[in-house]
């Protein structure tokens, strides 16, 4: 469970990795939400077809981009929901190991950056296999 203080903390280094990004990586997200929750809904675990009680696998994700990719838009798409992006804090504090290590705001730092330009990658059309060579799986 995360506290307050512990959500505060991640928050703000979420919006500190923001600001440091390149600006082609910001102009990005200017139209496109980014939500910062704890944990996904258990809506969207049945979604992807994840038992919300199985803690393993919903501690494994660390973000999602919902929508249609920029890439695959069509107009006959207006009807849909806008793209967004989640990022979950559970997930990305237990994958970087999180706050009470030595290095646990440089580790989260870096694992909320490559989580963000991972989903971003998302948004123009990337599949899991592309954003692995790149580095941000």
């Amino acid at each position: 469970m995360i506290t307050q203080p512990e959500r505060e903390r991640f928050d703000a280094i979420v919006e500190s990795v923001i600001a440091d990004l390149p600006s082609r990586y910001t102009e990005q997200l200017e139209g496109l939400p980014l939500v910062v929750l704890d944990r996904p809904t258990g809506q969207t675990l049945e979604e992807l077809g994840i038992d919300p009680a199985d803690e393993p696998a919903v501690l494994e994700m660390c973000g999602l981009h919902t929508g249609i990719a920029i890439t695959e838009r069509s107009v006959e798409d207006s009807a849909q929901l806008p793209p967004e992006i989640q990022l979950y804090r559970e997930g990305i504090l237990e994958l970087s190991g999180g706050f009470d290590r030595k290095s646990g705001d440089a580790d989260l730092r870096h694992q909320v950056r490559i989580t963000i330009l991972h989903e971003i990658g998302h948004q123009f059309g990337l599949d899991e296999d592309d954003l692995f060579e790149l580095g941000y799986d």
